[in-house]
């Protein structure tokens, strides 16, 4: 890799960045006011961090249809849980240490919405009829207690271009998760054929 120059320091970044603007720090209002309950009520999809005791992170992708995520007042929010890879390390994190960052993005919008605070697993609640999507009703849920909330700039989405399709790579060009599968974990079966059975059990088992 070469000799690097590591900031190790927060006076060291400081000195590369500067300090933070009153402006980014005057924008975490801490609360869910109408815009974010907006934003979050048309996210279809959110980023949830946690972290374990030691340090080691973990970041879940959680997709449902927008509206799913709900906002009990200005500083609660639920996500329910719907089948996934089963390895559950975000909720063994949640149990251990409460805290946790979420990021709720728009299709089409530059701007995302952050949301810093702490989590709880809970099994039941008033609410849970109210998280159902297509007569199924989750066995877990999250519920967020609101500790930062703030809008995020336009910049990253716009350098990346990510939802304009003429920047995206051809899928054909991509190896397909039954082939990375069949690669990392040295699976028999053909990669097509574990491509099929992925492709079926993700439509069986949605929620």
């Amino acid at each position: 890799m070469g000799t690097v120059t590591v900031v190790d320091t927060h006076e060291a970044l400081t000195g590369i960045i500067g300090e933070v603007g009153e402006g980014a720090i005057r924008k975490d209002i801490g609360r869910i006011d109408p815009h974010a309950r907006t934003l979050i009520e048309n996210s279809p999809f959110v980023l949830l961090a946690t972290s374990a005791p030691d340090g080691t992170c973990d970041v879940s992708p959680r997709g449902d249809p927008a509206g799913s995520v709900l906002v009990l007042d200005e500083k609660t929010l639920v996500i329910a849980d719907r089948p996934g890879n089963h390895r559950v390390d975000n909720f063994r994190n949640i149990i251990d240490n409460p805290h946790v960052g979420l990021l709720f993005l728009v299709p089409g919008m530059n701007e995302t919405l952050r949301v810093n605070g702490s989590a709880q697993l809970v099994s039941d609640g008033p609410f849970f009829d109210d998280l159902i999507v297509k007569d199924k009703r989750p066995q877990l849920a999250i519920v967020v207690t609101v500790d930062e909330l703030y809008l995020h700039c336009a910049k990253a989405f716009l350098r990346s271009s990510l939802w304009k399709p003429e920047t995206w790579p051809d899928r054909k060009s991509l190896p397909s998760a039954g082939r990375i599968f069949k690669d990392q974990l040295n699976i028999a079966a053909d990669a097509e054929a574990i491509d099929a059975d992925l492709t079926a059990r993700s439509i069986a088992h949605q929620y």
